[in-house]
């Protein structure tokens, strides 16, 4: 993979950006990445500030690599968790689920680079317009919670790229060497890949939840919760209940308690395969065995490297 304006803006040595993904993306899952040439994040959104404090103590101890943290802008104490993230030094922070403007200057005060997730090229116009170093361009293929546009990366990533001059980085639905070579295609300099990542030893997931994941078949996964927000979803007893329940135009009140407390952390970190929520990607259907990430990436820059010999050769 050749150096472009992602691998030079963070200091990598591919342009491949792991997700920072809730109840998945610890101080074990981001340091494997980074290590093995990526940039790893720590998903600060499953974690209360002094949690992420401890993980940043062990990112340090265990790779002398870049790294960042991702940091959802409705997390409930944001502006604590952001002078947490500056006073420790954290040079690189991606952000999502909300607008980038307030935090952006302050963030480039003390030297951090800033990259913001979005879900359609008006919000990645906003994005420049913010002042935001690079640009996520998510499609509705990922898991978790999506963009309320369902826009397909690959339909997404060629608007973003005429909306914006910004260094750009696809994701949804990525988890191959060849996909990473049909984003670059379509205009993205790099990739941020979640479901993959998620799925590998190194995961802080429960291993219920990783087996159940690479044992889904194509449509195993919906998109549901539209009232409250977009996400994506394994089926299983607490999605047929969500189901039912928004069949019959239940109220946003009505589908919480169907969810009750935590039910990302019951179904993802505690393993609760068929009353938790378990947030997954579309492409977790082509993943079929938990590995450990220095040989998942390694496939994706070979079968980068493969894909692209075979275009040039045909």
């Amino acid at each position: 993979m050749e150096k472009n304006r992602i691998t030079e803006l963070f200091g990598i040595e591919y342009p491949i950006v792991q997700g920072g993904m809730v109840w998945c993306s610890g101080w074990r899952l981001a340091s494997a990445v980074s290590n093995a040439g990526g940039l790893g994040l720590l998903g600060a959104g499953s974690m209360h500030p002094e949690t992420l404090e401890e993980h940043i103590s062990r990112m340090r101890e265990a790779t002398d690599k870049p790294w960042g943290v991702n940091v959802p802008l409705m997390y409930p104490e944001i502006d604590r968790l952001m002078k947490l993230i500056v006073d420790n030094g954290v040079k690189i922070v991606f952000t999502s689920a909300g607008s980038p403007k307030k935090f952006t200057p302050m963030l480039h005060e003390a030297g951090v680079k800033v990259a913001h997730v979005v879900s359609s090229s008006k919000f990645a116009r906003k994005c420049e317009e913010a002042g935001v170093d690079a640009i996520v361009a998510e499609g509705f293929e990922a898991g978790g919670h999506n963009g309320r546009e369902e826009t397909t990366t690959m339909t997404l990533i060629p608007q973003v790229r005429r909306a914006t001059g910004l260094p750009l980085i696809a994701a949804g639905g990525i988890a191959s060497g060849e996909a990473i070579l049909a984003s670059m295609a379509l205009g993205a300099e790099g990739v941020q890949i979640g479901t993959l990542f998620a799925l590998t030893e190194e995961s802080s997931a429960a291993d219920a939840f990783k087996q159940r994941c690479v044992s889904l078949s194509e449509g195993d996964t919906m998109l549901c919760l539209k009232k409250i927000a977009p996400t994506r979803l394994v089926k299983n007893g607490l999605y047929d209940a969500v189901k039912e329940a928004e069949d019959n135009g239940a109220s946003v009140e009505e589908l919480r308690g169907i969810l009750g407390r935590a039910a990302s952390k019951r179904g993802i970190f505690e393993g609760d395969i068929d009353g938790g929520e378990l947030e997954i990607g579309q492409v977790a259907s082509a993943i079929k065995s938990v590995r450990p990430v220095a040989e998942v990436m390694k496939e994706l820059v070979d079968g980068f490297e493969r894909a692209k010999g075979n275009i040039i050769k045909s």
